[in-house]
């Protein structure tokens, strides 16, 4: 491997592989299960729950462990998805999960019995709390993080920078992206500091160890006829493939999922609540979220259009959990069925299985919610190679701005354009123009809260003295901003200037700086347009375009020009690792 390689050159020691160990709790009793009735859930589960692991291992194998790989439609054939849709369940002592069956039926629970048979318990409902287990011996938990990331995208290009220089990476979401040195490749604490400190002797400042002792680890449990049982893995289904989810018993929000339930650990000493679903179901949970319930109708086919897209473009993302998306807007929200829609139910049936590519392979169909005027291209926000279908978009189906003359990297034409409010798709949308106020406390607040969480050399700063953007795309976006402090200058870059400062809604935005009546520096105004990264479709946008009559297709090639609707086949490509050197189907 790339990595041994670089270990046996550059640090001197040989790599040895450390395989994972899994522990399970003891039985807490015995006790018949009970019969499992033949559902069509129970068919699919098959009764061999163990062996289903490996198959969902396999899946995630197709989508991201493999260097040099091709994706290929061929390799998804049930369209199963496996969200998690809660995740770092355990991370707090006090968590706590309500499961219930639909009035009428019944729920079934799965496990590994003590004598290492599946058991089975039926229940109507069940409360799944966290007990803290005491460990015989204190454990260290540490991971070698290489980098810190607001973003998937970018975190993914990093990645890949670090897989040239021969180090095995993986990605990890323990609340933030992060890269992390392979936990199998450096899977001793000498190994990671060997490579620590060849990196700190190379000048990389973003490498740090997390290092905590454990002396105990939450445990998922709850209790059946009397008996408490401790499990970090169990299924549960039921006849109908509805399961209702709730985070307390007076829970006024309870999330109904289709499919199958499982809870799994996951990289994090923590667990995952995975929804098994169905890819047009999970589209029921998804579109009218995403586009608004009441959006005109090809909105909403342009839409379940690009979220099937990106759901089968990204299903690598949480490959070091063992699932593939996530619920929430660090993917696409996701709300089970328990509130779907006619209009979007239509426009997700009468889509059925199309999706968007260009040159045979699924776009990177990236949307947000107002672009402020002009769609941002895609290295306006993250780093890697350009998507040739994410450029620069005037969001207007008018003669508003000429941007190949008065380009938006000059700072009077940008601050001109933010002016305008009339003439754009998004015109009737609050968050088209905005004004956001910062006081200097909550901005030095928001920095140092960002340095420290990378572990920056300056994120003991005292006060910032000036902000000011350095660098602006043509489109407008804000590529990098310069922060002067009482300690020196903090360079932030692209989407990270929104990770960093909360104020802003977006990139697309100027600063000004506020004073207090004795003139002193009291913080800065953030003058913009825009809410999220703006690149690709407008949600708001499109509600305008589907309002003039355009048709979904229409809209589509507005917002991603080049693409092609097509329906999914062996032929298309899924997804392409950057560094693939040949192709393999």
């Amino acid at each position: 491997m790339k990595s041994t390689a670089y270990q046996e050159q550059n640090l001197g020691v040989h790599v040895p592989m450390v395989s994972d160990r899994l522990f399970l709790a003891p039985s807490p009793g015995t006790g018949g299960s009970k019969p499992t009735p033949v559902t069509p859930a129970a068919k699919r589960l098959g009764g061999q729950w163990f062996g289903r692991i490996s198959g969902l291992m396999f899946t995630i194998l197709c989508f991201w462990s493999v260097p040099g790989e091709v994706v290929r439609a061929n390799q998804v054939e049930n369209r199963e998805l496996q969200i998690g849709v809660v995740q770092r369940f355990g991370s707090k002592p006090t968590d706590k999960l309500i499961l219930k069956a639909v009035e009428g039926d019944r729920l079934y629970v799965r496990f590994e019995g003590g004598d290492g048979t599946p058991q089975t318990q039926e229940v109507t409902e069940m409360q799944l709390e966290i007990i803290m287990k005491p460990l015989a011996e204190p454990i260290l938990e540490e991971r070698l993080v290489l980098s810190t990331h607001r973003s998937f995208e970018n975190a993914e290009q990093n990645a890949d920078e670090w897989r040239k220089k021969g180090i095995e990476v993986e990605i990890a979401h323990p609340g933030r992206w992060q890269v992390w040195a392979k936990r199998e490749v450096y899977g001793t604490p000498l190994l990671r500091r060997l490579l620590l400190q060849s990196l700190q002797a190379q000048g990389y400042e973003t490498a740090f160890l997390d290092t905590a002792i454990l002396q105990q680890k939450p445990q998922p449990s709850w209790v059946f006829e009397g008996f408490r049982y401790n499990r970090d893995r169990l299924e549960i289904w039921a006849r109908s493939d509805r399961i209702q989810v709730s985070r307390e018993k007076e829970d006024r929000n309870p999330i109904l999922y289709p499919g199958t339930l499982r809870v799994q650990p996951n990289a994090y000493g923590s667990f995952t609540l995975v929804n098994k679903v169905p890819i047009e179901d999970y589209l029921r949970g998804v579109v009218p979220h995403e586009i608004g319930a009441e959006a005109p109708y090809p909105a909403v086919e342009a839409q379940a259009i690009i979220a099937r897209t990106y759901v089968l473009r990204n299903l690598r993302r949480f490959a070091i959990d063992n699932y593939e998306l996530c619920a929430n807007t660090e993917c696409q929200v996701y709300k089970g069925i328990g509130e779907t829609w006619d209009r979007s139910d239509r426009a997700i049936a009468a889509t059925a299985g199309k999706v968007l590519t260009y040159n045979n392979e699924l776009i990177d169909a990236l949307y947000s919610s107002t672009t402020g005027g002009i769609t941002a291209p895609f290295q306006d926000m993250w780093d890697g190679a350009d998507r040739p279908y994410l450029r620069a978009v005037l969001d207007s189906v008018g003669n508003v701005w000429d941007l190949s003359r008065y380009s938006l990297a000059n700072e009077q034409n940008f601050r001109r354009f933010i002016t305008l409010d009339k003439g754009f798709n998004e015109e009737e949308w609050d968050v088209f123009r905005w004004r956001e106020v910062s006081s200097l406390a909550q901005m030095n607040k928001n920095l140092k809260d960002y340095l420290q969480e990378k572990q920056h050399p300056q994120a003991n700063f005292q006060t910032i003295q000036a902000v000011e953007v350095v660098e602006r795309s043509n489109a407008g976006r804000a590529i990098a901003v310069n922060v002067t402090t009482d300690q020196g200058s903090v360079r932030l870059v692209k989407d990270e200037i929104l990770r960093a400062f909360w104020a802003p809604l977006s990139t697309f935005f100027y600063l000004e700086r506020m004073y207090g009546e004795d003139k002193s520096f009291k913080g800065y105004v953030f003058v913009g347009g825009g809410f999220g990264h703006g690149v690709g479709l407008s949600q708001s946008g499109s509600h305008r375009l589907a309002k003039l009559g355009w048709t979904s297709d229409r809209i589509l090639q507005f917002y991603y020009p080049g693409t092609e609707i097509e329906p999914v086949s062996e032929e298309i490509i899924f997804w392409r690792d950057p560094l693939a050197t040949t192709e393999e189907g």
